[in-house]
């Protein structure tokens, strides 16, 4: 617009130089015709500038959610074919989400039929298991088919977990899980996550260290929270040799809630540290724990829990942790709430 005024007055100067300075009656006139033969050609400018403007904050308020508008408004011309096109261009899009909406609460009802129908037969598999197992732990002739017995009990809860940490992953990717955006204590969150574990850490003869400071908390999901914090937590102990410890350790600074889980194991291989969040990834490290029916085995627990925490907006990362000397000392997850406001 500005670049048209310097036009106009160029216009009009030059008009007024090509006279003599002795001619003023003639340079008025020439003047005044100037500038009535831009005054049309600035006007027809301002409006279509105007309603540019006009277009522009209109497809600024279809990018911030707003489904309601349309175009039929304006009047003919190129601007009004160019609001036409847009507008069909914004019905289109509404019809494709709502298309979306409807297809994922559609996998969300299949999803919830389906981990019915997968949990009816490996209830109903678990108790016949335990119903045997206990009627030959009666008869001392079968030793052996009662420590074969034992491992299928242990194979059912793997694949049990396993089922569950798959249901979840699938809800989470059709956005079927409605996450809550409440005040979370980190004390409370950690407390949840580490209390099934308990048991595991005393058989392991892993140690728990937990050191949070005083209030530190964040906004987002506790019960979700929990369930990725555990998974991170059992991943460490699952790796810690006996005599081991598991630290959490968690604080606030100026820009988010931190949380920070290390172990006292081997670490983490260099080459795997890129993959280590991938689904089914299993690591160069291999073991006994890997060749079983294990969801730590085939790379569920770790992919979960970043999931559910980026879900919240916040952040998982892995590295390998490091003593005073630089050697490889455990591994190290850090888990970061951002704040909205800094």
């Amino acid at each position: 617009m500005r670049a048209l005024w310097a036009w106009a007055a160029l216009t009009v100067v030059t008009t007024a130089v090509g006279y003599r300075l002795a001619d003023w009656p003639g340079a008025v006139s020439a003047l005044a015709a100037s500038v009535l033969a831009c005054l049309p050609f600035l006007a027809l400018t301002r409006r279509r500038y105007r309603k540019l403007a006009q277009l522009s904050a209109r497809i600024d308020d279809v990018l911030h959610g707003d489904r309601t508008l349309d175009f039929s408004s304006m009047s003919e011309g190129e601007l009004a074919i160019l609001g036409s096109e847009l507008d069909k261009m914004v019905m289109r899009l509404n019809l494709t989400v709502d298309e979306l909406a409807r297809e994922k609460q559609a996998l969300a009802d299949a999803l919830a039929d389906i981990s019915h129908q997968i949990k009816t037969p490996l209830t109903s598999l678990s108790i016949t298991t335990e119903l045997v197992r206990k009627h030959l732990a009666e008869v001392p002739e079968c030793a052996e088919d009662l420590e074969r017995m034992r491992r299928i009990e242990q194979l059912e809860i793997r694949v049990e977990h396993l089922v569950a940490s798959l249901l979840k992953l699938a809800r989470l990717d059709a956005g079927a899980i409605r996450l809550a955006s409440d005040q979370v204590l980190v004390d409370d969150v950690v407390r949840s996550a580490v209390q099934p574990l308990a048991i595991a850490l005393d058989i392991a003869d892993v140690a728990l260290q937990v050191d949070i400071a005083d209030g530190c908390g964040f906004t987002g999901d506790p019960a979700w929270t929990a369930e990725a914090i555990g998974n991170i937590v059992k991943n460490c102990m699952e790796h810690t040799p006996s005599g081991g410890t598991v630290h959490i350790v968690a604080w606030e600074d100026a820009l988010a809630c931190r949380i920070r889980v290390t172990d006292t194991g081997p670490g983490i291989a260099e080459e795997d540290l890129p993959h280590v969040f991938e689904r089914f990834y299993r690591g160069t490290h291999g073991g006994e724990a890997e060749s079983a029916v294990n969801p730590a085995g085939v790379g569920i627990g770790l992919s979960l829990a970043q999931s559910l925490i980026t879900a919240q907006g916040g952040t998982l990362t892995a590295k390998n942790a490091h003593d005073d000397t630089g050697h490889v000392c455990g591994a190290q997850f850090d888990i970061a709430f951002f704040r909205a406001i800094v």
